[in-house]
C-alpha cells in the first residue's frame, strides 16, 4: 500500500444510489484510498451527517482529522492529501481552472436536474423508490424506510421542488449539457479537458448515471425494463447521445482499472 494511505481506515458516509456519492466513491477508488462506506437509507443519512456537524447532504468523508462534506471538496481534498498516480486534477493551472469550471457546471446544473427530473418519475413508484433507496444499506433502515416512506417522499418532493413544471425544466437541462458535452467530444478527443481522465470525466459519468444505468456503478441500479414507459422514453433518447456513450466508456474503462481497497457494503452494513 502506498505509505501515505496507511493508518485508520477512513469512513465515506452516504446513499449508496446517490450519484454525488457515487462521484466522492470513484474517486476515492481510483486514489487508492483505504476507506469504509457507511451506507445510510434518506433520512438516517441526515442523522448521520448532522451527528458530524456537516449539515443534511452527503457525502461526507471523515478522517482522522477532518470531516469533509460535499463531493467535490472531497475530490479535492484526496487528490491533495494521497499520494498516487491517478490524479483527477492537472498540474496545469490552466487544464485545471477548465476542469474545475466543468466540474462545477455538471454538480450545479447536470446534477441538480437529473435528481429532481428522476425523482418526478419515481417517487410515485413506491417499490421501485424503496429499492433504489434502501440498496446496500441496514436491514432495520430499510424496514423504517418501508414505514416512513410517505414522509420521506413529502419532503424530499419539497425540498427538491419536484413537480411538473420543474421536471420539464430539469429533463432540457439535462439534454442541454449532455449536448454541450457531445458537442465538445466531436472532434474525436477521448476526455474532456487535456488527454487524461479528470474529476471532469469522473464528475459527468457519475452524475449522469441515473439515466446511463451503467453495471461498474458501485450499487446496482434499477435496470431500464423496470422504468416507467414515460420516463423510459425519455432515457433512450439521453442513452442515444454521444455524451451518453462517452460516459458508459468511461464506466467500462476507468471505474475500475486501479485495484480499490474499499471495504464492500456488507462490511459497512455490520458496522452501522
Amino acid at each position: 500500500m502506498n505509505p501515505s494511505l496507511e493508518g485508520p481506515t477512513l469512513r465515506l458516509v452516504t446513499i449508496p444510489v446517490s450519484h454525488y456519492c457515487e462521484k466522492a466513491r470513484w474517486a476515492l477508488d481510483r486514489l487508492q484510498v483505504d476507506y469504509v462506506e457507511e451506507a445510510h437509507a434518506p433520512l438516517f443519512s441526515r442523522l448521520a451527517t448532522w451527528q458530524l456537524g456537516a449539515g443534511a447532504q452527503v457525502p461526507v468523508l471523515v478522517t482522522q482529522t477532518e470531516v469533509v462534506a460535499d463531493s467535490t471538496r472531497i475530490l479535492q481534498y484526496s487528490d491533495h492529501v494521497f499520494a498516487s498516480e491517478h490524479k483527477l486534477y492537472p498540474s496545469d493551472p490552466d487544464l485545471r481552472r477548465e476542469v474545475e469550471e466543468l466540474e462545477e457546471l455538471f454538480d450545479t446544473r447536470l446534477g441538480v436536474s437529473l435528481r429532481c427530473w428522476v425523482y418526478f418519475h419515481l417517487l410515485p413508484q413506491r417499490e421501485l423508490t424503496l429499492k433504489m433507496w434502501c440498496e446496500g444499506t441496514p436491514t432495520l433502515e430499510q424496514r423504517l424506510s418501508r414505514t416512513l416512506f410517505p414522509l420521506t417522499r413529502q419532503l424530499i418532493t419539497k425540498a427538491l421542488d419536484v413537480n411538473s413544471e420543474s421536471e420539464a425544466t430539469a429533463f432540457n437541462e439535462t439534454k442541454n449539457i449532455f449536448e454541450m458535452v457531445s458537442q465538445q467530444l466531436s472532434d474525436g478527443r477521448r476526455y474532456l479537458v487535456g488527454n487524461t481522465f479528470t474529476a471532469a470525466d469522473l464528475t459527468f459519468a457519475a452524475l449522469a448515471a441515473p439515466v446511463l444505468m451503467p453495471k461498474e456503478y458501485g450499487v446496482p441500479l434499477l435496470e431500464f425494463e423496470e422504468l416507467p414507459p414515460e420516463m423510459a422514453v425519455r432515457v433512450a433518447e439521453l442513452q442515444a447521445m454521444p455524451a451518453a456513450t462517452y460516459a458508459l466508456r468511461l464506466f467500462r474503462e476507468e471505474r475500475h482499472n486501479v485495484q480499490p481497497t474499499s471495504a464492500n457494503l456488507q462490511e459497512a452494513k455490520q458496522t452501522t
